[in-house]
């Protein structure tokens, strides 16, 4: 049996890995900010903030683990006050980092974000490729990720690399898609249609970090689905397989996006700058890498996750509208302007 942390252990892709070190036989210790829905014999939950370090120094001598999944993020669309997001994500990171190196904790397990580029890409990103974040989640993400650099002597340190996690449950900015297939409204997308954006299924994103705990070094690795199909055959897929009446309708290009980035500027619009130029954009990790390394293979593709994640909203929604105090991934994003677009649709 072994001890684990998991920073961000309350929420949407914590709590999937925390249930399942937890069938294992492992013990957990969870510190969120947000309460723990979750209760088990061998899990220890604890309300709090990454960037105390008092409490994370308590949580370090009174523990012993044998491995550190660092999972808590703020996120963009879920923060007034932004200079929370730098502190927390960054800062945060350092605490917890440098909890490891004091404590004799030798590995941790970072997620990172496909958020370090902004851009179009017509062929697979690989590790290789220089970062290019446009806006504060992708740098603090890439900030975290040079901290643990900075300390691979001390602390080997698996950096996954992800695109949007999906499974059930999985809401954020995707909830506001799901409404308006749950209620047969169009669904809306920037240009025609033939762009592919990448998912990773949140179980197999789990196996990845259970893998990662047999690697013994400070590495990067790019993580996704494979066989990504466009966006027209994805959500044609979910609307083949589910009861909504929804079609798909098309803006382009050179009207919607400057409406976007002026809806942004003036913070009546949950997509950021990352949001709205990538939604109409290319973006697929090169996960060969991975596959070598770690032995990891993905089992779902993007409209398989996609469809998982709709009928589970479809199935809940009432107690989904209901829920308070939880993590951004596990609560629908306020539409804002968007609102008018679905009573248009």
């Amino acid at each position: 049996m072994s001890t684990y942390l998991i920073t961000g252990g309350a929420g949407f892709f914590g709590s999937i890995l925390k249930k399942e070190l937890l069938e294992k036989g492992h013990k957990c210790v969870v510190l969120d900010l947000c309460p723990d829905q979750d209760s088990h014999q061998n899990l220890n939950s604890i309300q709090g903030d990454i960037r105390d370090k008092e409490l994370v120094e308590k949580i370090f001598r009174e523990n012993q683990f044998d491995a550190v999944f660092h999972l808590a993020a703020m996120l963009a669309h879920d923060q007034k006050k932004i200079e929370n997001l730098w502190t927390s994500n960054v800062d945060g990171t350092e605490i917890i980092a440098d909890a490891c190196v004091k404590h004799g904790v030798s590995k941790l397990i970072f997620t990172s974000s496909n958020c370090l580029w902004a851009k179009n890409f017509d062929t697979p990103v690989t590790e290789d490729e220089t970062p290019d974040p446009i806006e504060i989640y992708g740098k603090s993400k890439l900030e975290g990720e040079r901290i643990l650099f900075s300390k691979k002597d001390k602390l080997n340190s698996i950096i996954f690399r992800c695109p949007t996690i999906m499974d059930e449950g999985r809401l954020g900015l995707l909830g506001i898609l799901f409404e308006f297939v749950d209620e047969g409204r169009k669904l809306w997308m920037v240009g025609d249609g033939s762009n592919r954006y990448q998912f990773i299924y949140a179980k197999d994103l789990a196996n990845a970090c259970k893998l990662a705990l047999n690697y013994n070094e400070t590495e990067v690795f790019n993580i996704g689905s494979d066989n990504v199909k466009s966006f027209n055959e994805v959500y044609g897929y979910v609307l083949e397989h589910s009861d909504s009446k929804s079609k798909l309708a098309h803006f382009p290009k050179w009207f919607i996006i400057p409406c976007m980035k002026i809806a942004s500027k003036l913070g009546i619009s949950p997509l950021g700058p990352y949001q709205y130029k990538m939604i109409a954009s290319t973006f697929v990790f090169d996960t060969s890498k991975i596959k070598e390394k770690l032995g990891f293979m993905p089992t779902k593709t993007n409209e398989e996750m996609l469809l998982r994640a709709y009928e589970f909203y479809h199935q809940n929604r009432k107690a989904i509208e209901n829920r308070k105090n939880v993590s951004a991934h596990n609560e629908v994003a306020k539409m804002g302007v968007i609102r008018l677009l679905k009573w248009i649709s």
